[in-house]
C-alpha cells in the first residue's frame, strides 16, 4: 500500500487523503456519550467524569485500512451523528458548525500492535504502529477535541519543516 505522506500541519487525515486523491472512507465503530477519564479530562480542561462524546473510527484509503482513531469531544460542543462522521472528516465537520480548529499540541510515538488493533488494522500482533495523540484548540484556546490514533507504520510518514529557534 502506498504510504500516506502528511505535513505537520493542523489538517485532518480525511482532508489529506482527499487532496491526494486517495478516496477516504470512514467506518464509525462507536459514537457515545460517556464520563471523561481523568487523563483525557486533563487534556480537555474538564473535571474527571464530565460528559463527553467518544468517537471511534476506522479510516480507509481506497481498500487500505490506514488508521484507528479515537477522539473525545466535550459534550455540548456540537451535535454529531454517525452519518456526519462517515461523510467527512472531524475537522471539516467542526468548521461547518462554526467551531474552527486553530492550534494543536501533538505527540508522535510508536509501539507494537496488540488487542483489537490487530484485527481492525489488519496487521500481525507485534507489528509496529505509529501513535499520535493530539489536543486541538480554537483561537480562544478552548479545547475542542482530544485524539489518540494508531497507524500501521508502513502506511504512514510525517514530513516537517524545521526552522532555527
Amino acid at each position: 500500500a502506498m504510504p500516506v505522506k502528511r505535513v505537520v500541519a493542523l489538517t485532518s487525515l480525511y482532508d489529506d487523503l482527499d487532496k491526494a486523491g486517495r478516496d477516504p472512507r470512514t467506518r464509525v465503530l462507536a459514537l457515545e456519550r460517556e464520563a471523561c477519564s481523568p487523563e483525557v479530562a486533563d487534556q480537555l480542561g474538564l473535571e474527571p467524569g464530565s460528559p463527553v462524546l467518544r468517537l471511534e473510527r476506522l479510516r480507509f484509503a481506497g481498500a487500505d485500512t490506514i488508521a484507528l482513531m479515537h477522539n473525545v469531544i466535550p459534550a455540548g460542543l456540537l451535535e454529531i451523528a454517525k452519518e456526519d462522521l462517515e461523510r467527512t472528516g472531524l475537522y471539516e465537520f467542526l468548521r461547518q458548525n462554526g467551531t474552527v480548529p486553530d492550534i494543536a499540541s501533538q505527540r508522535i510515538g510508536a509501539r507494537k500492535a496488540a488487542g483489537e488493533e490487530v484485527e481492525l488494522l489488519e496487521v500481525e500482533p507485534g507489528d509496529p504502529l505509529l501513535t499520535m495523540t493530539r489536543t486541538t484548540y480554537d483561537a480562544s484556546r478552548r479545547p475542542l477535541e482530544y485524539g489518540s490514533h494508531v497507524y500501521p507504520a508502513e502506511s504512514y510518514w510525517f514530513e516537517m519543516t524545521l526552522a532555527e529557534p
